[in-house]
């Protein structure tokens, strides 16, 4: 039997004394990603137990606002992307890719 490999995610948090989060630090070592530094991170995991979604959202103070609607935006079309690999489900991809474009528009980002 082949030894199994392990890949690890690191987040690193600096907190101020009302723990918010000051600092955003993050390491992938198998994508050459060492203490990389972010202003916001979104991490989303499935409870297939409990079926539900457990979720982190964090960004730092001083994550600017307009920053913070174009992270969402890309975030929403990732999403859609990834919906597709994984149901393969055109016609509800091109519905979200549309909300995306609805939600770029409103927010004035394109």
């Amino acid at each position: 039997m082949a030894d199994l490999h392990t890949s690890e995610i690191t987040l690193t948090v600096g907190l101020d004394e009302n723990r918010v989060p000051e600092t955003l630090n993050w390491s992938a070592q198998d994508g050459g990603v060492d203490n990389e530094e972010a202003k916001a991170m979104l991490l989303s995991v499935w409870d297939s137990k409990n079926k539900e979604s457990l979720k982190i959202d964090l960004w730092t103070k001083d994550m600017p606002v307009d920053e913070m609607k174009i992270f969402f935006h890309q975030t929403l079309v990732s999403l859609s992307d990834t919906f597709m690999k994984a149901t393969h489900d055109e016609k509800m991809t091109a519905q979200m890719k549309d909300f995306c474009d609805y939600f770029a528009e409103k927010l004035e980002l394109k």
